[in-house]
């Protein structure tokens, strides 16, 4: 069987709350002993996500994000949920530039962003019970 770590947090949809996300998810990895960018990377993958959560899961309310991160032998995976508003075509989101902003204050590229610090991204989303975002990341052992 693999060895196998994980983390589980559950906190607010507050602006506040997404470095605590990335300080989680960062000190978790941390056991992989990922580079500097790898890091920075991964840190930044999961601001977007949890900003996506905050700004379009939630949007003018509150509710809960929702974190699992797992460690199975190098590979880091982590999945960040909302049970808000949900996305009503995926593949449209995931392009570039694309946002459902009324505002135009976002860039529409916080999907395309997952996508090129992470080795994978899935998105699974439905109208009115929320998304889930699963990213995976492949640390090799440095030597």
């Amino acid at each position: 069987m693999k060895s196998q770590n994980f983390i589980k947090l559950n906190f607010p949809s507050k602006s506040v709350n997404e470095a605590f996300a990335r300080s989680a998810i960062s000190a978790f990895c941390a056991q992989l002993d990922p580079t500097v960018e790898q890091i920075n990377d991964i840190k930044t993958a999961v601001s977007e996500a949890v900003t996506n959560c905050i700004v379009h899961g939630y949007r003018d309310t509150f509710g809960i994000i929702y974190i699992t991160a797992t460690i199975t032998e190098s590979t880091l995976t982590i999945k960040i949920a909302d049970k808000g508003a949900g996305i009503e075509d995926v593949s449209k989101a995931m392009q570039p530039l694309f946002t459902t902003d009324p505002n135009g204050e976002r860039a529409g590229i916080g999907f395309a962003v997952m996508q090129a610090f992470m080795d994978s991204l899935k998105v699974k989303s439905t109208v009115g019970k929320g998304t889930r975002v699963v990213m995976t990341k492949k640390i090799l052992p440095r030597g």
